[in-house]
């Protein structure tokens, strides 16, 4: 079976993309390697273990373990790209305060919509790229790890 590595598989992602939308996830993709640079790379194609889609793909970066109650733990990305119907999600995650996103940036950002660890907008002319970035910087030193 052909496997192509992170990059392509990234790349790949997103020039599937319709424009606009795909120039956004490409400045988005930029942004965020300039915000963590170094980071480790993820690709999740949104796939479980039986093959069947159970979210949108994901681009990945940077690094940090979840730890769950049974004391299990795995390996995860921090920070989260995804393209969706209405727009584009970026994913901070390991936050432990789950308002701190929408108190700290949710005004400043622009029209985008902010959860626990989602920011959500429809394209990227909508949001200021440098809160997002100090988002993404906050959520990544909040856990500590890269």
């Amino acid at each position: 079976m052909f496997h192509m590595d992170i990059q392509e598989q990234i790349k790949t992602y997103i020039t599937g993309q319709p424009q606009p939308k795909r120039n956004d996830m490409q400045a988005l993709h930029q942004l965020i390697l300039q915000t963590l640079p170094g980071c480790k790379l993820w690709f999740e194609d949104g796939k479980n273990s039986e093959n069947k889609t159970v979210s949108n793909p994901n681009i990945g970066y940077g690094h940090y373990t979840i730890k769950y109650a049974d004391g299990k733990a795995r390996d995860f990305f921090q920070i989260g790209l995804s393209a969706n119907k209405t727009g584009i999600s970026v994913y901070v995650l390991g936050i432990k305060d789950k308002t701190y996103l929408a108190q700290t940036y949710g005004k400043e950002l622009g029209k985008a919509s902010v959860t626990g660890y989602c920011i959500r907008f429809k394209a990227l002319k909508d949001i200021n790229p440098d809160i997002l970035a100090a988002a993404i910087r906050y959520g990544v030193e909040a856990t500590g790890e890269n």
